[in-house]
């Protein structure tokens, strides 16, 4: 080629270039709409994409419920390494899994039958990193059922996002109280039976290095920018001040004597302000390190089928996030635009949001990077700090009538209604109230009686005083009790009094005789301590002489004369009575084993007649009291618990005072009641129909038979038996029964009185409530913990019954007298006058009965009845 040509061509190649370029540039112009939709077509098959791996990924998601224990108290620590947990459960997912699907949701539910559920969603892959929790054993973790799907009529969705400085922490939340206790309170008045539904999802992801790293840079750009700006306007204001001094008097003079008279030239010289070095800490906050920085990303859904209150329960969880303002806070997305608010709830954000609810995506629309202590608060199940609110399904509902529900009181919700809170009688088993005298713990055991007995429930009432049967009896005067009720009131009183009876030797229930004697002679043993170490020649004269005398009673229950069986009034005859000893022993001489004729003839007569004193005197006490003597002098008695229990009947029993004999009493009625609820034993455990046991004034009562009494709380469970006991101070009780009822009780409740006398009770709540608390409460008020479905529940504030008021349609006060007397009817109650005399011929017809022309008939009838 010619180098001149070559040249040119050289020359005009830029010329060229130029052109092309230029014509490609008008092309595109042109035809911009080719590249737009070029690049949304890349833009599109990206996120679906994307949008079809994460879909794959959630797919193989999976979820755990935390259950806290009543105790749970984590500490700081603990909660920040659950926090770092959660983070690193973040990324196990597939290598192709979009930054989206690299998520840990913690869901927070209330849907009515849960007070407040704590779930934590999460890839498959980090199942054993979440299960494992740094808060131990005081929380229980469980794989998840999947949630109920049921559409309700009215639901409202919002997100939260970062709002303020994004630079700068939410407001540090202490651990006391719990930071969650705001958004339990504001679900606290979901309903389920309106279809209510509140759940707040916060997803977790760790935070992209790449966008960090711009955001970064944005702000210190930021930071730099403002740092000028400030320069150059501090620099204008200094030159606008100078040029205002000049003009001021000063400014002349300061120029005529200064300057030289250079002219207006003459000031100062000015020196520019240098901006300032932007320090990185100040600028970046809390993005200036990547350590322990998340995104967060909120989204709350509330849902009901009555119109407004899925509303209204989104105002109040929106509320609770407010405890986390700071300078940075948390605010509702979208514009307020009126009454309308163009968020998540329409076009276009809705779609966006139901696609991140279902499938646990993360992709918040701004920033919103937190630091894990700025989230302690939501990285945990409730604490202890905790107040949860009651549901219906924790503490059902009481309903007239429902046997298998037992009254405790009246709740008040937060929202302010009262309902009447009950237990499930099958797990109520053992329960104890204490409280000061007239705080309502006896009449709320009465109203819970009452309404018992109304269902059709059998039951026990052991009144020391009396008052109790006078204030339930116009609430029990109903046809559906008085054809059930038995009343034996043992106080003191005129001849005209109607007193049931007992003769606790008595034969005619078919109890075996070692048996009879056995629970006797412990009745004794336990009033008054005796031991084989203390008393052991006192225990060996008592249970012979029982044994005779029960044999006696055998014979006589076989004979067909169950009315002319010995009582423990006969004992001073067996010793004291040569006579009728020995025709006591010549009838019995078949029946009695050798052993204890030889005891009769070889050790009896080794005694000195004081050696019966220990057993002659409280026998000579009672016998004093013509109410005891009519009530134990019967040869055929009444009374027989046992056979209450397995008829669902309401027996009262009112005892008399504290002094000894009536304390001997008292001994022997509770230990027959330990030996009847033994004796079930021999009825299959589905058979067993349940009973329970009301005891009043329990230091009144321990004072006698503290052993029985404790044993009944330890053993009455297996045979379907529920004791509840009242008294006023827990530290009165004998250690054994204290020990008992407290390790066993399944509701546990105090009403107000000194702090000393509640500080037992409260020290078992952990303080909470403090004893101060329990002393400052009001009458009828009572905090009590429950036991449903076999979890404990409280200490709960409610308000005790007061049958005037609660109970007042069941009350009849005109029947009150045809109640006393049906209650009398069935206890086979008797003038006192009337069984005073039986009592005192009760000794003749026993020696009618073993006369020597009846000694062979008698033998021989005992020997048949064994």
């Amino acid at each position: 080629m010619d180098p001149s040509t070559t040249a040119v061509a050289a020359a005009t190649m830029p010329s060229t270039l130029l052109t092309a370029t230029l014509a490609c540039a008008v092309w595109a112009a042109g035809h911009w709409y080719v590249f737009a939709v070029a690049v949304a077509a890349v833009g599109a098959t990206a996120e679906l994409c994307q949008r079809r791996l994460a879909t794959v990924v959630a797919r193989e998601r999976m979820a755990l419920d935390l259950v806290p224990a009543p105790y749970f108290d984590p500490s700081h620590e603990e909660i920040f390494r659950r926090g770092v947990e959660l983070a690193r459960a973040c990324t196990a997912v597939q290598w192709w899994a979009p930054r989206r699907s690299k998520s840990v949701r913690i869901r927070l539910r209330a849907d009515g039958t849960r007070p407040f559920a704590y779930r934590v969603e999460g890839p498959a892959g980090a199942q054993r990193l979440l299960t494992t929790t740094p808060f131990g054993p005081h929380v229980r973790v469980t794989k998840a059922a999947a949630l109920e799907a049921r559409p309700r009529e009215h639901e409202v969705r919002a997100e939260f996002i970062m709002r303020g400085n994004p630079v700068q922490p939410l407001r540090d939340v202490p651990l006391e109280p719990d930071p969650l206790q705001p958004l339990v309170d504001a679900v606290a008045e979901v309903r389920a039976q309106v279809g209510d539904l509140a759940e707040v999802c916060v997803d977790l992801q760790r935070a992209p290095k790449w966008a960090l790293r711009a955001r970064r840079w944005d702000l210190m750009s930021r930071a730099r920018r403002a740092e000028q700006r400030e320069a150059a306007r501090t620099w204008r204001w200094m030159r606008r001040d100078s040029d205002r001094f000049r003009d001021t008097v000063f400014g002349q003079m300061r120029q005529l004597t200064i300057g030289g008279g250079r002219g207006r030239d003459s000031g100062p010289l000015m020196v520019p302000p240098t901006p300032q070095r932007v320090d990185p800490d100040k600028a970046l906050g809390k993005l200036a390190e990547d350590r322990q920085l998340i995104r967060v990303q909120i989204l709350v859904r509330c849902a009901s089928n009555i119109e407004g209150r899925a509303e209204a329960q989104l105002a109040r969880i929106q509320a609770g996030l407010d405890v986390f303002g700071g300078s940075a806070r948390l605010a509702m997305r979208g514009l307020r635009v009126g009454p309308w608010r163009l968020g998540a709830d329409r076009w276009p954000h809705r779609g966006h949001f139901d696609r991140r609810w279902r499938t646990g995506q993360c992709q918040p629309p701004g920033p919103n990077w937190v630091r894990i202590e700025e989230l302690l608060g939501l990285l945990k199940p409730p604490t202890v700090h905790c107040r949860l609110p009651l549901l219906p399904t924790e503490l059902p509902t009481w309903v007239p009538g429902d046997r298998s529900l037992l009254l405790q009181g009246w709740y008040r919700g937060p929202d302010g209604t009262r309902r009447p809170v009950a237990t499930r009688a099958a797990e109520t088993l053992f329960e104890i109230g204490v409280g000061k005298a007239g705080g309502g713990k006896t009449e709320r055991a009465l109203a819970q009686a009452i309404a018992y007995a109304h269902a059709g429930g059998g039951l026990l009432f052991v009144d020391p005083h009396h008052d109790s049967w006078r204030r339930g009896a116009p609430y029990l005067a109903h046809e559906s009790i008085m054809s059930r009720i038995a009343r034996v009131d043992l106080r003191g009183a005129g001849p005209k009094r109607a007193v049931s009876s007992w003769n606790p030797i008595g034969m005619h229930h078919g109890r075996p005789r070692h048996e009879v004697v056995e629970d006797v002679v412990d009745a004794f043993a336990s009033a008054f301590g005796w031991d084989d170490a203390s008393a052991p020649r006192a225990l060996a004269i008592f249970t012979e002489v029982l044994t005779v005398l029960c044999a006696v009673n055998e014979a006589a229950c076989r004979a067909g004369r169950a009315s002319d069986q010995a009582t423990l009034f006969h004992v001073r005859a067996l010793l004291t009575d040569q006579d009728f000893r020995s025709s006591v022993l010549a009838a019995m001489e078949d029946v009695l084993d050798e052993e204890s004729h030889a005891w009769w003839r070889d050790v009896f007569p080794t005694f000195a007649p004081e050696a019966f004193s220990v057993l002659l005197n409280p026998l000579g006490r009672l016998a004093a009291n013509p109410v005891t003597r009519a009530f134990l002098g019967q040869g055929r008695g009444v009374y027989d618990i046992r056979t209450a229990m397995d008829r669902r009947m309401v027996v009262w029993v009112c005892t008399a005072g504290n002094g000894p004999t009536d304390r001997l009493l008292v001994t022997l009625l509770f230990r027959d009641l330990l030996r009847a609820g033994r004796s079930r034993v021999d009825t299959s455990s589905a058979d067993r129909v349940p009973f329970r046991g009301y005891l009043d004034e329990l230091i009144t009562l321990t004072g006698s038979a503290p052993d029985s009494i404790a044993s009944m709380f330890e053993d009455f469970r297996k045979f379907n038996i529920q004791l509840h006991g009242m008294t006023q101070l827990l530290g009165r009780l004998p250690q054994s029964v204290r020990q008992s009822l407290v390790q066993n009780a399944s509701t546990l409740s105090t009403t107000h009185g000194a702090k000393a006398a509640v500080t037992p009770i409260t020290e078992e709540w952990g303080d909470r409530p403090s004893a101060a608390q329990v002393a400052g409460l009001d009458r009828f008020e009572h905090y009590a913990t429950f036991t449903v479905g076999g979890r404990r529940v409280g200490p709960l504030l409610i308000r005790g019954p007061h049958l005037d008021d609660d109970f007042a349609r069941w009350a009849r006060y005109d029947e009150v007298n045809d109640l006393e007397q049906a209650a009398d009817r069935m206890a086979g109650a008797r003038p006192l006058s009337v069984l005073t005399q039986r009592a005192a011929a009760q000794l003749d017809r026993v020696k009618a009965f073993i006369a020597p022309q009846d000694a062979g008939s008698v033998t021989t009838n005992a020997r048949n009845y064994q």
